[in-house]
């Protein structure tokens, strides 16, 4: 259920803006998404789940607020995240 080392790893390396980032909005946000996918996927299953369900909604609210902030400080870095990601319909 939890994401590796490895895969956060190759999240970072997709997102990253240079060659030692790790924290920017782009990778923190990319990191989220993948755990948010991971999570829906278990209470798809696990309904009653209620614990789970609540950790999801405080990382929804997260890459909610990392991207209000990314929006408002780079609109095109945003618009390129939502777009890699897949995140607007």
């Amino acid at each position: 259920m939890s994401i590796t080392t490895a895969e956060k790893q190759t999240i970072i390396t997709e997102h990253r803006l240079h060659e030692n980032d790790t924290g920017s909005p782009e990778v923190q946000v990319a990191i989220l998404t993948r755990r948010i996918n991971d999570l829906t996927e278990h209470l798809k299953i696990h309904k009653k789940d209620h614990h789970s369900r609540r950790g999801l909604l405080k990382m929804v609210g997260q890459r909610r607020a990392l991207l209000n902030y990314l929006r408002n400080c780079n609109f095109d870095r945003y618009r390129q995240l939502i777009e890699k990601l897949g995140l607007r319909k």
